[in-house]
């Protein structure tokens, strides 16, 4: 095997010197540690900042998001995306308020509600200093470079392959901080296109470089088929106060959040057009047009809401956007 004592500790003196200091970091609060894991899976960490820091102020450990209605939970993550992983927090934190505490053990985080592979091995280490590798697509990539791996990433046995390989590079003394050095290459040197090799730590150890190819890796040979959706959404508001329907428990990843109508409402007449949109989810893309619109009497299972009160509940965020077009 390799000594990768020197990779280590090159990358270790770079991270010290040139980690960006997010509010997670500096921290052994499993806790806190948790949330920004949920937060940041699938969503970019300029997009987490502010909603990390208003949900750890407004629930700082596990006992307060578990005794939280979950209206109350899903509105403090309105806009963020990918509501299941609020709702997994929530079932997680009456986890862990019924057993006593965090667990601190792999096999016992990696029980919790919404937590995979990476997301208990990213806890487990920085937090309790457990030796285990974090391997996402920022380490993922990482590792294709410095393995000079052409596989194809969106494979599991190359994601294995590429895991085993960052098991073995682990720094076992202090892997909460190699498993954050490795991601923060990743994130700010190691990036998708055009990587800033003059400036990586650990670049006299990368295979892709020395073979000219890094620019080509990582290899991921399955393209994301995007559908797009052309949506219509009534703002209809009648004495500060707009029409808005709850969806229901069998609706799927957005169940109990608050939307504008669409243009089939019964006994809605459209005035105009305000606006339009575009708006991501998942694997759709919306062209979202905002009509303004006025109803007689209320229709069934829709109900009026204050504008000014919004905030307080679970809006989703596509009726967030078109109610900017509001004046």
């Amino acid at each position: 095997m390799p000594n990768y004592s020197s990779f280590r500790r090159r990358l270790r003196e770079w991270y010290e010197s040139n980690r960006r200091p997010l509010p997670w970091r500096g921290t052994k609060d499993p806790y806190l540690i948790w949330v920004s894991e949920i937060m940041l899976q699938q969503t970019r960490v300029a997009a987490v900042l502010p909603y990390y820091e208003r949900f750890v102020k407004r629930f700082p450990d596990a006992g307060a998001l578990a005794q939280a209605d979950e209206q109350e939970v899903l509105a403090m993550w309105s806009g963020l995306g990918y509501y299941r992983r609020a709702r997994n927090l929530h079932r997680g934190a009456r986890q862990i308020a019924a057993q006593g505490g965090f667990p601190s053990e792999y096999e016992a985080i990696r029980a919790l509600p919404g937590v995979g592979e990476y997301t208990a091995a990213a806890i487990a280490s920085i937090a309790f200093g457990l030796p285990h590798a974090v391997v996402d697509g920022n380490v993922l990539r990482v590792m294709a470079r410095l393995e000079n791996d052409g596989g194809d990433v969106g494979s599991s046995a190359v994601r294995r392959r590429l895991g085993e390989e960052a098991a073995r590079r682990l720094d076992r003394s202090a892997p909460g901080t190699f498993n954050q050095a490795m991601m923060e290459l990743g994130a700010t040197i190691c990036l998708p296109r055009n990587p800033r090799c003059s400036e990586c730590p650990v670049a006299k150890f990368c295979k892709a470089r020395l073979a000219g190819s890094q620019n080509q890796l990582p290899v991921k040979l399955r393209r994301e088929v995007r559908a797009k959706v052309r949506e219509k959404v009534l703002l209809i508001v009648r004495n500060g106060k707009v029409l808005m329907r709850r969806r229901g428990g069998s609706e799927g990843r957005l169940a109990g959040f608050w939307e504008l109508p669409g243009a089939d409402v019964p006994g809605a007449r459209i005035a105009r057009k305000l606006g339009e949109f575009r708006h991501a989810i998942t694997t759709h893309d919306y062209l979202v047009e905002v009509y303004s619109a006025e109803v007689k009497r209320t229709p069934r299972g829709y109900f009026w809401a204050a504008l000014s009160t919004l905030c307080k509940f679970p809006v989703t965020s596509m009726a967030k956007k078109a109610m900017r077009w509001y004046q």
